[in-house]
C-alpha cells in the first residue's frame, strides 16, 4: 500500500514521510521541487513532481495511492474539494487533513469523502520559535508583544499521530486536538533557549503596532499581519490548554518544547 503525503517537505509533512518509512510503509512525497526533496527527505521516499492546489494535474501522483495525508495551506480553499474527489475516484480509501486552524472546505470534503478519514487540529508549533533565531544569534534578544502561554506541540508527534491514524483502524471520523505537554508563555520558552544556549537571552516587551509592522516589512499584507498578531492577543482557549490526545493516540508522553531545543539547538 502506498501513501501520498502532501506538503511533504513543510513542518508537518515531512515527519508524517519520516514516521511512515519508520514503520516499512511506501510513501510517495508531493513537492514542486523534487531535486531539493530528495535532499530533506530520509532515503527511500518516492518523490512526485506536483502541488496539491493543481489536483488536475495529480493523475501520475495518484496513480496506485491507497492512503492520502493532506496539509491545508494558503490557495487550497477553493480547489481542495476537487483534490479529495479526485483522491477518492484514483482509489484512495483513507485520508488524514491537518486542519488550516479552523472546519473549512478542505476539512469539510474530507468529512463527506465517504472513505475513512482523521482530522488533526495541532495548535502552536513548537517550530515557530525558529522565527526567534536570527535575533537570538545576532542580539541575544527575543522581541513579541504579548507573553500569553501557549500549549506549544512538537511536529514529530503530529507526524506520528497522522501516521497511525494512517495505518491502524480506530480513528475514522475522529478530530484529534493535539498540544504539547505543557503550556508556555514566550518568556517562559526563552529562560528553556536561555539554559540550553548557555548564554542570557532577554525578552523585550514590543507592542502591537510594532509586531505588524515588522510582519508587513517581510512582505505580509497588513490584514494578515494583524490577523497573526491579534490571533496572539487573544488565543482561542483551546491554544493555551493542555490536551492528553498525542499520548492517548501514541502511548507514549507528548515531546516537551525542551527536548525540541535540544533537537535544533544549532539554529540559536
Amino acid at each position: 500500500m502506498t501513501t501520498l503525503v502532501t506538503g511533504a517537505t513543510g513542518n508537518t509533512g515531512r515527519h508524517v514521510v519520516a514516521e511512515l518509512l519508520r514503520r516499512g510503509e511506501r510513501v510517495r512525497a508531493l513537492t514542486r521541487d523534487p531535486a531539493a526533496a530528495r535532499d530533506r527527505l530520509p532515503a527511500g521516499t518516492e518523490i512526485a513532481a506536483g502541488t496539491h492546489t493543481a489536483p488536475a494535474e495529480l493523475g501520475t501522483a495518484l496513480a496506485g495511492v491507497d492512503r492520502l495525508h493532506i496539509t491545508v495551506t494558503a490557495g487550497l480553499a477553493e480547489v481542495g474539494p476537487e483534490l479529495v474527489r479526485r483522491a477518492v475516484d484514483a482509489g484512495v480509501r483513507r485520508i488524514t487533513v491537518v486542519w488550516g486552524g479552523g472546519v473549512g472546505p478542505v476539512e469539510r470534503a474530507v468529512a463527506d469523502s465517504g472513505v475513512d478519514w482523521t482530522r488533526l487540529e495541532p495548535q502552536e508549533f513548537m517550530s515557530n520559535t525558529l522565527t526567534w533565531a536570527d535575533a537570538i544569534r545576532k542580539e541575544g534578544v527575543v522581541r513579541e508583544p504579548y507573553d500569553f502561554p501557549s500549549a506549544l506541540v512538537h511536529e514529530g508527534d503530529i507526524g506520528e499521530v497522522a501516521a497511525i491514524a494512517l495505518l491502524e483502524d480506530g480513528h475514522t471520523g475522529r478530530a484529534y486536538n493535539l498540544t504539547g505537554p505543557e503550556a508556555l508563555t514566550s518568556s517562559e520558552r526563552v529562560a528553556v533557549l536561555s539554559r540550553a544556549t548557555g548564554r542570557d537571552i532577554a525578552f523585550d516587551r514590543i507592542t502591537h503596532e510594532q509586531a505588524v509592522e515588522r510582519l508587513t516589512a517581510t512582505g505580509v499584507p497588513r490584514e494578515d499581519a494583524e490577523y497573526v498578531i491579534g490571533w496572539y492577543a487573544a488565543s482561542d482557549p483551546a491554544s493555551r490548554t493542555v490536551d492528553g490526545t498525542v499520548e492517548r493516540v501514541t502511548g507514549r508522553p507528548a515531546r516537551t518544547f525542551a527536548q525540541w531545543v535540544r533537537e535544533n539547538l544549532d539554529r540559536f
